[in-house]
């Protein structure tokens, strides 16, 4: 098959994220592991034949991998990453060394699984499909180590055919309850499905009442946040920060990392001493500044253009709105405020834009993710004047690129545009920007 035909094939597929097939083609039963095991064993658990880095969290996973990968990568190892979702393009979900899967490998590994399913007992959902396909092309291009973010939870998440020496877990929060649980013990129990006995935790979660549920999956070595590794400081940077870390095999002192907020220096520390607790030694100095230097995050307060500032950014929850929040008051000039925001229905909309701060903008545009799980961006809407907006400050505009292109038209050249929510909207949006030269122009 060439690239159109396989993913034809692969959208055929159940799809979790889109929510597209349970009705029609298979209904949500109890979680399993039985499907993607049998898919990996067909095509020969190629996930054995290479380390991996087992990274899941409620905030920050994303951010987190990619910089795992780029210090890896940056210590002359040859790195493969898989995350989801993707934001424009299904390549983005795989990569080698910083790039993603080209067009003929992406192809060639999926009519590999195509052609193998007729001997499944089971079809596949597109999310094993794309696990599958990823850990074979680790296998097929020899990385020395995978780096693989869950996609939700761990415990069933397809992601957890790997035994990897290194599990690696950000934080836990309350996020997908309808799947993992409604408390945060709940919720912690399905994300400790990664741990293996006798691998290494880095625990990015501190909670004294949480901590002992990952304790209990009896790694070998727990690597604790403020006990063995931290941020020891962190200042504000033309285009990122600086900062200096503390980890259990030595002190790394004034590296710059070229992203916005605190979060991802905390983010950066748990990468830090991710590798080092991977390679179970210090890295060089010149290797921790390669590294962090190198590190890009589409999609997290990502700037786009400039008069108006343009910012996209994934915050797809409470925590991570709040977070959006105050690395806007943070690191950039307070200025005249539009928000574009789009959620899925799933998410509620007066918390999401309570943690954004909705009450503070000058202007709000509610539009609706590409997904069957969007939430109507009128109930957007209300939901902001629950919170004390005006309804003239309010557009609705569902399309998401018109959707940036009117707040180009709402905000001066010295306001700011903020577009977050749904990673459907930033993918969507990210698209629009860089159609018009980066945002430079206004979106069509």
């Amino acid at each position: 098959m060439n690239l159109d035909a396989a993913l034809t094939w692969l959208d055929g597929h159940v799809n979790l994220e889109t929510g597209v097939g349970f009705q029609s083609g298979r209904q949500r039963g109890a979680p399993t592991l039985a499907r993607i095991r049998e898919l990996i064993e067909l095509l020969g658990s190629p996930q054995l034949e290479y380390p991996s880095v087992h990274v899941t969290g409620t905030n920050g996973k994303t951010s987190s991998v990619r910089m795992i990968a780029a210090l890896f990568e940056a210590s002359g190892r040859s790195t493969g990453l898989t995350t989801s979702p993707h934001l424009e393009r299904v390549n983005e979900r795989i990569g080698w060394n910083a790039e993603p899967i080209d067009d003929d490998e992406l192809a060639r590994v999926l009519t590999q699984i195509a052609g193998i399913e007729e001997f499944l007992t089971e079809l596949p959902s597109y999310f094993e499909i794309m696990i599958a396909a990823a850990l074979t092309y680790f296998a097929d291009v020899a990385v020395d180590v995978a780096v693989v973010e869950v996609g939700m939870g761990g415990t069933w998440d397809a992601t957890n055919v790997l035994d990897a020496p290194v599990a690696v877990v950000t934080n836990v929060g309350i996020d997908h309850v309808e799947y993992l649980g409604t408390t945060r013990e709940e919720i912690a129990a399905d994300k400790a499905g990664i741990v293996m006995p006798g691998s290494t935790l880095v625990l990015g979660e501190t909670d004294p009442t949480i901590v002992p549920i990952f304790e209990a999956r009896n790694p070998e070595h727990l690597v604790l946040r403020d006990r063995d590794f931290s941020v020891t400081s962190d200042r504000l940077a033309i285009g990122g920060r600086v900062v200096s870390f503390r980890t259990p095999w030595a002190q790394y002192d004034d590296i710059f990392i070229p992203v916005h907020g605190a979060h991802q220096s905390a983010n950066a520390a748990l990468a830090l001493a991710t590798v080092e607790a991977a390679i179970e030694h210090p890295l060089d100095i010149d290797i921790v500044h390669e590294g962090f230097a190198n590190v890009t995050v589409p999609g997290r307060l990502e700037v786009m253009g400039t008069q108006p500032l343009v910012l996209i950014d994934g915050a797809h929850n409470a925590a991570g709105a709040l977070a959006l929040r105050r690395a806007l008051d943070e690191a950039f000039v307070a200025a005249p405020r539009t928000l574009v925001v789009g959620l899925l229905r799933e998410k509620n909309a007066v918390e999401m834009l309570d943690a954004l701060g909705v009450d503070e903008v000058e202007r709000l545009v509610c539009t609706k993710p590409s997904s069957p799980r969007a939430l109507d961006p009128m109930q957007v809407a209300d939901a902001a004047i629950a919170l004390g907006v005006d309804a003239d400050r309010i557009d609705i505009v569902p399309d998401v690129p018109k959707a940036v292109a009117r707040a180009y038209d709402v905000t001066g050249a010295d306001g700011q545009v903020v577009i977050t929510g749904s990673l459907y909207v930033v993918g969507a949006a990210r698209t629009a920007l860089r159609a018009s030269a980066g945002g430079r122009s206004r979106p069509a």
